[in-house]
């Protein structure tokens, strides 16, 4: 890649972010002293711009000179609620909360980056806007964000992040047109029915029974009434009804996930379980409602933003497979074009999984992601900007 060599340069700094921030995760919209850190480093860069948005998030914006386009780079922030094992020379200090998802690597890259890019400001095309986004494991921060206008004034064009995986070996980046992350929605469906007696059932109005047809019936839906060529996944992981062995339970309680690679095929699915839902109202005498909480859009890669990414990943670049796994990044992607990409962190002494307490990666890692940013900002040709 064209400025491997001095993202390469850069290679103290991230591991010095990088390790500053691992030691103090907090949980998504608690992220005080993550903005602290950040702020403070962004601070002294200077940047054309510099605000809060939601409560912890942060944009700094770094202007071209006008001929270039207005493009994003996007980093999230949160840690999650996992304990860290001994052993790490830069361990957490915060109790019960770990990066274990290598948000610190993305916020290291990002506060690296941000370093680069002040360096070079002269020789600029393109506006150059970097969002720092807190929440992004729980509520999902992007969202609140964008509402409040972080895409705004100056008006992005195109926005760009990246998320470390331990399934992509080190020293590359994967990514691929269209679906690279799947659409999630957690849901809850509530039943209210009649009780009665267990010796007079005719008297009530069964939520057990009426929850029972009713799995099976999600379950038709997602098999009969979808596209099989399109993968949709529908999980029910809980159920709740009863109190005694003797009583028709006058209420139940499923709780459950959809994921999909298509906003479109939610929309349908939804549709078909509010259909399955009155079905079992007109059978069963009972109410039935879907609530929806948590809700990623699915992550979809811009084709010609995607081609241009490919184009400066050069030799680093490997075609991603689609992962079922959802990111909030998606939000942005329903504003404007954009790409989400992997940065590979898998070697010898790193296997393990996101979210595990034993996830870790070696920060020779972000080199090529910070590389992969450069790459994606213009500049003047005539420009000879040092790091």
């Amino acid at each position: 890649m064209k400025y491997e060599f001095e993202a390469e340069s850069c290679f103290e700094d991230l591991v010095r972010f990088r390790r500053d921030l691992h030691q103090i995760p907090e949980l998504g919209n608690e992220e005080r002293k993550t903005h602290a850190y950040l702020w403070e480093h962004l601070s002294a860069l200077e940047p054309d711009d510099l605000q809060v948005f939601a409560g912890t998030g942060i944009r700094a914006v770094f202007r071209g000179d006008g001929s270039g386009r207005v493009i994003a780079f996007r980093s999230d922030m949160d840690a999650l609620p996992v304990e860290e094992p001994e052993g790490c020379p830069f361990r957490s200090t915060h109790p019960g909360r770990m990066h274990a998802c290598g948000h610190d690597g993305h916020m290291a890259t990002l506060l690296a980056f941000a370093k680069w890019i002040s360096t070079r400001r002269s020789a600029l095309r393109d506006d150059v806007v970097l969002i720092f986004q807190p929440a992004e494991e729980t509520t999902g921060g992007a969202q609140r964000m964008i509402d409040e206008g972080v895409l705004k004034n100056p008006d992005v064009q195109a926005i760009y992040g990246m998320h470390m995986m331990p399934s992509v070996p080190i020293g590359h980046l994967a990514v691929r047109e269209g679906p690279i992350m799947a659409l999630t929605c957690e849901i809850d469906i509530l039943i209210d029915g009649k009780a009665s007696h267990g010796a007079s059932p005719h008297l009530g109005r069964d939520a057990i029974m009426a929850m029972g047809h009713l799995l099976v019936l999600l379950q038709t839906t997602v098999a009969r009434s979808l596209d099989p060529t399109v993968p949709a996944l529908l999980t029910i992981g809980r159920c709740e009804a009863g109190v005694q062995r003797n009583i028709l339970a006058d209420h139940a309680h499923l709780k459950g996930i959809i994921r999909t690679f298509s906003n479109e095929v939610f929309a349908c699915l939804e549709e078909c379980i509010q259909n399955d839902l009155r079905g079992i109202e007109k059978a069963f005498g009972v109410q039935c409602e879907l609530r929806k909480y948590v809700f990623y859009p699915c992550t979809t890669n811009d084709p010609e933003e995607t081609r241009r990414a490919v184009a400066v990943m050069g030799e680093r670049y490997l075609p991603a497979n689609p992962l079922l796994i959802a990111e909030d990044f998606s939000c942005y992607q329903l504003q404007v074009p954009g790409v989400f990409i992997f940065t590979g962190c898998r070697d010898d002494a790193h296997q393990a999984s996101l979210h595990a307490r034993e996830f870790g990666f070696d920060e020779h890692a972000l080199i090529p992601a910070l590389a992969y940013y450069a790459g994606m900002v213009g500049f003047r040709e005539d420009s000879h900007g040092t790091v």
